[in-house]
């Protein structure tokens, strides 16, 4: 345990005006670090010194930006066990997956808006009116108030920052207080690569101490969450008061649909990994399976011998598969629903309970299988955001479709089968911003990541989120040099 300086404002560690702060490690619930956390005046130094920041940055030409950014990426790659390992102990990741997915994937998104910031696309200057040049600038916004959640705190505070500051933003960014370590780290290392101070801020803080005053400040040009959808719409209602733009990524619900051609080996590995990939802390996760009738009981078998497999134990070891939930309070509310869920008649065909062989003070809860469940039932429903997935049968295609579309959610869902038919209809027809073919969960930083509905809207990664981070401005130029244009005569008639 130590105590530590939790804001990065202005290029340098600071310690926060609020209410004392405790990181804990959700394996053990021991204290990593403890300090103050930020208040409503952090916020306001951050803002001012990303203000300040900004006219340099935006005015850096892309080539300035994307040097820096490569160098930002080069310093990752060296530092990429560092990350892993306080990634892994702060937000109780098993080490193999903050190692092996969410360090390798932070890299490579810096790496790839390193390229990117090079590429600020538009339409090409042409002669639209015949008597004049158009051309499309892109041009930054300003400050940018970010927020980002618990359970991919480096990859979140990547998926921030990286599309803003290679736009020419600047960024004051709220990591959740949970998880706030990596985001520091990841600041710090912007500034070693030459990232200009103020460019990048960390506000560590609670959502009422610093993430309302993030949201309703009267510089901040824009507002990115990423977070529940409940919360989503408080944002979006605070940012509405100043007119901000606001791109939210919220929670999902995702449907696994496997037809009755289906490679069922290869659903049942993947419905596994889908459904327990960060403990079930993942709003693109598999959580409830759609299998139509004649695979039904193969999978529902195969899906639970496959979580008896599955190894629980301390993140630090490479051979755990499975961590923590990030917090007591959450494992709990995990538990509960599950518990609800076997009330109502569900029949709990794997885990549903908290283990007893597991790190003591840690927040672990066992990969659990759940049938019988109505489709209208909460576990069907909302978001468990743990390692719960929930199977249900079809008959038609029709069906399947309509089932995977029945939730508020739409942010990502997959289908399997060995029709190409089949699996091109689902992806037209499924309402959700990514839709996987025989696969779940894999993503790419070249392609874009968001929802639909109740799962909000805007795009992280990609260069379709420049959309988000940058104005669109037309300028439209006369080349025919006449005082006397043709189009004048419209409005009035010189004499």
């Amino acid at each position: 345990m130590s105590t530590q300086e939790l804001q990065f404002i202005g290029g340098e560690r600071r310690a926060g005006t609020g209410e004392p702060l405790s990181v804990t490690a959700p394996a053990t619930g021991e204290e990593i670090v403890n300090g103050a956390g930020a208040a409503a005046a952090d916020v306001e130094s951050a803002v001012a010194a990303a203000r300040v920041a900004f006219p340099e940055w935006a005015g850096a030409t892309p080539g300035t930006r994307s040097d820096i950014m490569h160098e930002w990426a080069r310093l990752l790659r060296g530092r990429a066990a560092e990350f892993a390992a306080v990634e892994s102990r702060n937000a109780g990741k098993p080490i193999r997956l903050a190692s092996e997915f969410d360090v390798p994937g932070t890299i490579d998104n810096t790496a790839f808006f390193a390229g990117a910031a090079r590429n600020l696309e538009g339409k090409a200057a042409g002669e639209y009116s015949g008597d004049h040049t158009s051309s499309i600038r892109r041009e930054p916004l300003g400050v940018i108030g970010s927020i980002a959640p618990w359970n991919y705190p480096l990859q979140m505070a990547a998926w921030k920052i990286l599309p803003a500051v290679a736009a020419g933003n600047t960024v004051v960014l709220k990591p959740s207080e949970l998880t706030p370590l990596t985001s520091l780290l990841f600041a710090e290392a912007a500034i070693e690569a030459g990232v200009p101070a103020g460019v990048i801020n960390i506000v560590t803080g609670t959502g009422a101490a610093a993430g309302q005053a993030l949201v309703e400040h009267p510089d901040v040009a824009m507002v990115s969450f990423t977070g529940s959808t409940g919360v989503g719409r408080r944002v979006a209602a605070a940012a509405a008061g100043s007119v901000k733009r606001v791109h939210l990524e919220l929670g999902g619900k995702a449907p696994f649909v496997v037809f009755d051609d289906a490679d069922v080996e290869a659903a049942a590995r993947g419905a596994v990994a889908g459904s327990l990939i960060n403990t079930g802390q993942d709003c693109t996760a598999a959580t409830r399976a759609y299998v139509q009738r004649p695979l039904f009981d193969e999978f529902v078998s195969r899906v639970a011998d496959l979580m008896d497999q599955v190894r629980l134990g301390p993140v630090e070891d490479p051979e755990t598969d499975l961590g923590p939930l990030i917090s007591l309070p959450h494992r709990d509310k995990v538990s509960g629903m599950v518990d609800r869920a076997r009330e109502a008649g569900a029949k709990i065909v794997r885990g549903g309970r908290i283990p007893d062989h597991t790190p003591a003070g840690g927040a672990y809860y066992e990969p659990t299988l759940v049938i019988g469940a109505a489709q209208d039932a909460e576990i069907v429903q909302q978001e468990v955001f743990g390692p719960v997935l929930v199977v249900l049968p079809f008959d038609t295609d029709d069906e399947a479709i309509a089932l995977a579309n029945d939730t508020p959610y739409g942010l990502a869902a997959s289908a399997w089968s060995s029709n190409v038919f089949r699996t091109q209809r689902a992806g037209r027809e499924i309402q959700a911003g990514c839709v996987w073919i025989n696969d779940h969960i894999p993503i790419i930083s070249e392609m874009p990541h968001g929802g639909y509905r109740a799962s909000g809207f805007g795009k992280d990664m990609s260069t379709y989120a420049f959309d988000e981070y940058t104005n669109i401005k037309h300028v439209m130029s006369d080349i025919t040099g006449l005082a006397h244009k043709p189009w004048h005569d419209v409005i009035f008639r010189a004499r």
